[in-house]
């Protein structure tokens, strides 16, 4: 599904990780970029829903060099090649920086972050005026718990790069 991105590999060596205060202050910059994401993710459907209307009709024959829709054929899958590419440069550009976008729909984002001693998640959602809340790596957002108080949640020394 185009608005729920491939997880991506974390690189070798440790990733970033955030604190709360390092988290909020890129809230409103994230916000944007993810209006823009979800904005290509809904055109990308689109797209999508009008190439298998295309291939379900004509079949195999939307291919042909002469085909009277092959120019509508090509341009929109020349677009699906382009957003795909723009939404996967993104969302790798955020992973590289430790967050990992979960639902372009919603705006659901982790952080990585470290909650009494364990790496975890600062769990984000647009819309949200600050981040509130964390889970585990293994959990989701159905497990996400409010955060004790900014000063237990992670120490703001502590912060490192990939």
């Amino acid at each position: 599904m185009p608005d729920r991105p491939r997880r991506a590999r974390r690189p070798p060596g440790d990733p970033k990780v955030w604190t709360v205060e390092e988290a909020n202050e890129r809230i409103e910059s994230l916000t944007d970029l993810l209006v823009g994401l979800r904005a290509w993710a809904v055109r990308l459907r689109a797209i999508l829903g009008e190439l298998g209307r295309l291939r379900g009709f004509w079949g195999t024959e939307i291919g042909s060099p002469d085909h009277p829709d092959g120019r509508i054929h090509l341009r929109l899958e020349a677009e699906r090649q382009r957003l795909t590419h723009r939404i996967e440069r993104e969302v790798q550009a955020l992973f590289a920086e430790g967050i990992e976008v979960k639902d372009l729909d919603i705006g659901l984002v982790d952080f990585y972050t470290r909650a009494f001693g364990e790496m975890s998640y600062l769990c984000w959602q647009r819309g949200e005026d600050q981040v509130g809340f964390y889970h585990a790596l293994t959990e989701g957002y159905r497990h996400r718990r409010p955060i004790p108080s900014a000063r237990d949640l992670p120490p703001t020394t502590t912060h490192h790069s990939a």
